[in-house]
């Protein structure tokens, strides 16, 4: 545990990063707003960072940078950081653990999502089996892999992962409450209700056609963008796509909404679940990890393979119910979680190592 008024320097890693507009940024971000109001020193490596990058295949919109190994390794250097936590398996986290290993630097990573089942639904020819060899490995020669949940411990512990923590998420109740439904007026104005949404990347691993297919009564509709856009747009032309919406725009959507449907299969919590919560709308999803580690047991919406089922019996719930279950989860208390599972090194270890590479690299 880290002592209390103990200022640290953390180096954060990660191939998802601004601009680009996902739980896992919006995770990222906010812990690191935090980490600095408390006092630490934060120093970020991303994509954006000037790097030469290129497009994720199949999804344009998500750069990498594979060519920034040289940099990383200078800019690991000059931060001189007590700790450091590898976000992501992608090029940039892959560049800093291979330096965190050579330099016996301790390190400690985290798992977003169900990585090697978001790949097999981009390309199902790839074997699961192989996956989940290549993220066991990345992740279990750190200190400490941070997860979502306690369903998702349990979950990698089966699938052979080594150091698995639930680490949690928490919500902005100031930007996402009940005061903004239908304040003022209606986003979803004329538009026939019951209404639910769906918020998101709109691309295949996130299962949002089984929502589409879904007989439900009212009106179905999806925000965020995505590659499986322009295809879902063509094939539900009674759906309403509603494009990307943020801040303010992005609460009053989930504030209007009578139901929030999570079809995911592949997220390890589902940030967006507890943000449509804290506005008051009941969440229906499948019982996977994330949905069924935040929903059962709160009464705040339904959980079931029945995914029309757990709609309809959202509609029946008091919208002040979610709104409070959604005060469990606080960002402060995750940033202070994650201060304390991370792998600091005290100062003479920090600066003996430092120093050290510092003359062999200058």
């Amino acid at each position: 545990m880290i002592l209390k008024g103990v200022v640290l320097k953390i180096l954060l890693v990660t191939d998802a990063w601004k601009p680009q507009m996902n739980g896992v940024v919006r995770t990222l971000t906010r812990t690191v707003e935090e980490l600095i109001s408390a006092g630490h020193e934060v120093e970020v490596i991303a994509p954006g960072d000037g790097y030469r990058t290129m497009p994720v295949p199949t999804y344009p919109d998500i750069r990498m940078a594979p060519f920034a190994r040289k940099d990383v390794r200078k800019r690991m250097i000059g931060f001189r950081p007590h700790a450091v936590h590898i976000a992501t398996e992608g090029p940039l986290g892959l560049a800093a653990r291979k330096f965190c290993l050579k330099w016996r630097m301790p390190y400690t990573t985290s798992y977003h999502t169900k990585f090697p089942e978001y790949i097999k639904a981009r390309f199902p020819f790839m074997p699961l089996g192989l996956m989940y060899k290549f993220v066991r490995n990345f992740h279990n020669k750190g200190q400490r892999m941070m997860v979502t949940t306690p369903s998702m411990v349990e979950f990698l512990k089966e699938k052979g992962f080594e150091n698995p923590s639930a680490w949690g998420r928490g919500v902005d109740l100031e930007q996402f409450n009940p005061a903004k439904r239908l304040n003022p007026g209606d986003v979803y104005k004329n538009l026939p209700r019951p209404i639910f949404v769906n918020v998101g990347r709109i691309a295949v691993e996130k299962n949002i056609e089984t929502f589409l297919e879904l007989d439900l009564p009212g009106t179905k509709i999806v925000v965020g963008k995505g590659p499986q856009e322009e295809e879902l747009k063509k094939k539900y032309p009674n759906t309403i796509f509603a494009g990307a919406k943020f801040g303010e725009e992005l609460a009053r959507y989930y504030a209007d909404a009578d139901v929030f449907v999570f079809p995911s299969l592949t997220d390890t919590f589902g940030l967006v679940i507890i943000e449509a919560m804290a506005t008051g709308t009941p969440v229906a999803g499948f019982p996977i990890s994330g949905p069924i580690d935040i929903i059962p047991g709160s009464n705040a919406g339904f959980v079931s393979d029945d995914l029309r089922q757990a709609c309809l019996d959202c509609l029946k719930i008091d919208r002040a119910v979610p709104a409070e279950h959604a005060r469990n989860y606080s960002w402060q208390k995750v940033s202070e979680k994650f201060i304390n599972m991370l792998a600091p090194e005290d100062d003479d270890s920090c600066n003996n190592r430092w120093d050290r590479l510092q003359k062999k690299y200058s």
